[in-house]
């Protein structure tokens, strides 16, 4: 099964939502999982915030760290995330932004991509990675990976909410 499908279920076992962030992935992040048959269930819908002002406006990341680190940034990307999870009306939200290529943005080379993912009570987690390939390539990763910590972190969450509900045995 696909990861998309995987999270997908698994959001929709648990009466959960998604929303997505994107910037260098342009969309393709919401296609992947609008892809899947059921899809509606649990995903919300996205932003594609290609421009950084759009980063700032709609998805609420502050203006200065804009200013100071440019777009691709790692607390950019977990602003991204936290701000499309509060936008939608999402309890997850998960976001993309880098530099695809094929040249360098923001002091950052091509193939420096931030991926991150927001859930319940706060929780956030940033991936940094440093992706190899063309234009296509890099964007075809970065959506992999972001879906995968998407993965892992609910994977996460349900075994913190079955510890909890087991008396923290």
């Amino acid at each position: 099964m696909k990861t998309a499908a995987r999270v997908l279920t698994l959001l929709a076992e648990r009466g959960e939502t998604l929303a997505v962030a994107e910037s260098l992935t342009g969309g393709l992040v919401a296609a992947e999982l609008t892809s899947v048959p059921g899809a509606s269930k649990s995903f919300r819908g996205s932003v594609t915030a290609y421009a950084t002002t759009l980063k700032r406006e709609v998805l609420r990341v502050d203006g200065a760290l804009l200013a100071e680190r440019g777009a691709v940034d790692p607390e950019v990307a977990r602003q991204m995330a936290a701000g499309v999870r509060e936008v939608l009306g999402a309890g997850w939200g998960i976001a993309t932004t880098g530099v695809a290529g094929p040249d360098p943005q923001d002091g950052q080379p091509v193939g420096t991509v931030y991926v991150a993912v927001a859930g319940p009570n706060g929780m956030a987690k940033v991936a940094a990675l440093r992706l190899n390939g063309d234009r296509a390539e890099i964007r075809r990763e970065c959506v992999r990976s972001v879906l995968e910590l998407l993965s892992g972190e609910l994977h996460e969450n349900a075994r913190t909410q079955d510890t909890e509900q087991n008396g923290g045995t």
